[in-house]
């Protein structure tokens, strides 16, 4: 009734505007009513039809063609006037509402042709907390709706609250069917809370039940404050509000609410069993690194050790042993100088890995091309010095990458306790977006080169097979950075950590073991085809 009261007050309007020569001369306005019937659906279908062009008449003036939709005035709700300002706003169509108060619709990027005649949310939220404020409030309970303009609004609310230094007791949603057992439900949080004040942000149709089944159950001592929306229900005062103490930023209220207790401080730890398993990992990583390093050295003279380019090898094995023992950086409390060191040397160890196969590969490419007439040259560039100085200068780049990201925004360590509000999550911030992306970048650009490089190699003779062993090694480390991202994302806390660590320690090991596995293999297992015939493919079968 309230919404064809508005729609009968618009149409009695446009009319006297139409017969008044003076206020809009040679100009009539038209108008076409449409009933959203409370239905997202029809309330979207009415505007399209309306900025279609569909609809042939526009009143019972003598008006005809497609009508020449100018703007619409409506929808009064938050929700459909979001969906249609979507919409509309491609077109650039204006859409006027005088009832839809969702702070969300401020955002002129998203809704750029939306407009209203009543405030946001946004002034209602602070006006709301002023009156907290002013009373001594300290201790609420919320109760919303399960809309938009319920929605933002407790998120407005929560926000103000904790700028303001108040609690939020509880959080309810006020269900728009009126289930009975929902209600009683929300009346019985409501009477076990210590809170005296309870917020409402909720259409008025949505209080009623609720305030039928307080009375119910003669639930007193409660002070009840109203949005805009609920000026028509019923309305409880009392006097005998409770004061309360915030506790700090670290503390918490212990469970009868009588004390600020501190804080559960997580984060991965030496003696948490993830911990344990990780470091146990690392170590493990280490020693093989440090085992195959000890069984190419005794065996360096051996054909098999010899042709497979054994200086960048043992360059490859001591960078792979960096990256296993960084993982110890990002276990335990974050400090200045952890948070500082885990990345840099994470990003620089890779790079030494990545760049010592990409050399690798260049120099199986250039030893093939050698044995032909036409490439005789081609090896002259691939020498043992500009092997090193390759190496050394991709490495240099990430270093650069890594002083100048910390030198400008370093990491630091961080209590976040926006994850769970009991809980602070002690972690290290990134500093910059910027130049730890820079960092994954970098290593992502030379292992995809080192990966094309080595799979357009890897069908050469078998004297050359060591590319086919690149190129599955960087198959693995490619696929475990790219499941990497949506995990790192999506994992809270420590576990972030946790997964960052298994990320390098599945990539390390990735690399151990497709390229020094078969070497090992043939070393201890079949010496008899550490020869150089077999080496050289030409081993009678």
């Amino acid at each position: 009734m309230e919404s064809f009261q508005h729609a009968q007050t618009m149409a009695f309007a446009i009319n006297e505007i139409n017969k008044n020569p003076n206020l809009l001369p040679n100009i009539t306005l038209g108008y076409h009513l449409y009933d959203n019937c409370v239905m997202l659906g029809m309330a979207f279908r009415a505007a399209i039809s309306l900025v279609s062009g569909r609809e042939r008449s526009s009143s019972n003036l003598n008006c005809t063609g497609p009508p020449p939709v100018i703007g619409i005035v409506g929808d009064p709700s938050s929700t459909p006037s979001i969906a249609i300002s979507s919409v509309l706003g491609l077109f650039r169509v204006p859409i006027v509402s005088h009832y839809a108060t969702c702070s969300c619709l401020s955002d002129r990027k998203k809704y750029p042709s939306f407009f209203r005649t009543i405030p946001s949310d946004a002034f209602q939220v602070r006006a709301m907390v002023q009156i907290l404020k002013h009373f001594g409030w300290t201790w609420v309970g919320l109760l919303y709706s399960d809309d938009d303009y319920g929605i933002y609004a407790a998120q407005s609310f929560h926000q103000e609250m904790q700028i303001s230094g108040l609690c939020v007791a509880f959080s309810e949603i006020l269900p728009y069917d009126n289930n009975p057992r929902n209600i009683q439900h929300i009346t019985g949080v409501i009477q076990a809370s210590t809170a005296r004040v309870v917020v409402v942000f909720s259409p008025s149709s949505l209080v009623i039940s609720l305030m039928e089944e307080v009375v119910l159950q003669n639930m007193t001592g409660k002070q009840w404050i109203a949005s805009e929306s609920w000026a028509t229900s019923p309305v409880f005062h009392t006097s005998d509000a409770i004061e309360c103490m915030v506790c700090p930023v670290e503390f918490w209220s212990s469970p009868n609410k009588d004390q600020c207790v501190p804080k559960e401080v997580e984060f991965l730890s030496y003696e948490d069993p993830l911990g344990i398993s990780l470091t146990t990992a690392s170590l493990l990583g280490t020693c093989s690194c440090a085992l195959v390093m000890v069984i190419l050295v005794h065996h360096r003279n051996t054909p098999i050790v010899r042709a497979n380019n054994s200086e960048l090898s043992f360059l490859l094995l001591l960078s792979l042993k960096l990256c296993f023992l960084c993982v110890l950086l990002f276990i335990g409390q974050p400090q200045l100088w952890t948070c500082q060191l885990r990345h840099a040397v994470f990003g620089i160890s890779f790079v030494l890995c990545i760049s010592s196969i990409l050399v690798k590969t260049m120099v199986v490419i250039a030893v093939f091309k050698s044995s032909y007439p036409e490439g005789k040259d081609a090896i002259r560039w691939f020498g043992a010095a500009p092997q090193r100085c390759t190496v050394l200068v991709l490495t240099a780049i990430q270093v650069v990458i890594c002083a100048i990201w910390l030198s400008t925004a370093s990491p630091t360590p961080h209590k976040n306790n926006l994850y769970i509000r009991s809980i602070i999550v002690y972690e290290c911030a990134i500093g910059s977006v910027a130049g730890f992306s820079m960092l994954l970048g970098y290593i992502g650009l030379l292992a995809t080169v080192s990966f094309l490089l080595a799979f357009l190699a890897r069908n050469l003779p078998d004297n050359f097979n060591e590319a086919k062993f690149i190129t599955f090694s960087m198959l693995i480390f490619c696929a475990v950075w790219i499941a990497f991202v949506p995990a790192y994302v999506s994992s809270p806390g420590k576990y972030a950590v946790a997964v960052e660590i298994f990320a390098i320690l599945a990539s390390s090991f990735g690399l151990l073991v497709a390229i020094f596995a078969p070497k090992c293999y043939i070393i201890l297992l079949h010496p008899e085809r550490n020869t150089k015939k077999a080496i050289m493919g030409r081993q009678t079968k």
